[in-house]
């Protein structure tokens, strides 16, 4: 009877280390931490998203993504976690690859939380269509919200996989001005249901970190 009793010990001991080591490597790799500052007050960012990532950057290569340009190689990467100075302004680009998906809620077609006006191909715009939207760009704890106007379904050279080319691929620019408040961590996330293949569209690359979403870490 004891030998059962130690042998089930055993079991839950070995189970249990092999869970802490699954949690501990599932914690550990994440995406790496893009620093985007460009001096103590400001920081540039440009980033894309794609309609899928692609097999190069993800081993789930059909997941929408989000991707950010380092200025150093020009590659694209698959980091979503990045860091900016506190109480300074964050300069972004997006290069928008993906279709349209639409917007559950038509308040999200509309900017909110910017210094200044967003430009959608060069042009100033106060709200979008919310039926072409394709993402949005929110950190909540920020008051900031972005929509991003979608690929038409008709346009040549659209992109299939990442990273996409802006200089043969069809793609809408947006671009913004934020500003940072004090030091935290603050979550930034899509709330478009782009997660085609899970249920109602928020699972898989909607809720991990690397995908459409991740922190701003401000420093």
């Amino acid at each position: 009877m004891i030998w059962k009793l130690v042998g089930v010990a055993l079991g839950v001991l070995v189970a249990g280390v092999a869970i802490g080591l699954y949690v501990a490597n599932w914690l550990l790799s994440g995406p790496p931490t893009y620093d985007a500052r460009s001096s103590h007050a400001a920081a540039n960012i440009t980033i894309q998203t794609v309609a899928a990532v692609g097999p190069q950057l993800s081993p789930n290569p059909d997941w929408v993504s989000y991707l950010i340009r380092n200025p150093s190689s020009g590659a694209w990467e698959r980091s979503t976690i990045w860091t900016v100075p506190a109480h300074a302004l964050v300069h972004v680009k997006i290069l928008q690859f993906d279709g349209d998906s639409g917007l559950r809620n038509p308040f999200l077609a509309r900017p909110e939380g910017l210094v200044g006006s967003p430009t959608l191909d060069g042009k100033p715009f106060q709200t979008i269509n919310p039926d072409d939207a394709s993402h949005t760009f929110a950190i909540p704890q920020l008051g900031v919200l972005v929509p991003l106007a979608g690929v038409p379904d008709n346009a040549k050279n659209q992109c299939g996989f990442a990273p996409c080319d802006p200089t043969t691929m069809a793609h809408r620019t947006i671009t913004f001005t934020f500003r940072t408040g004090k030091k935290g961590k603050y979550r930034w996330q899509c709330f478009v249901p782009c997660a085609a293949g899970f249920q109602f569209g928020f699972g898989g690359p909607m809720q991990t970190i690397g995908y459409m979403d991740g922190f701003v870490n401000v420093v």
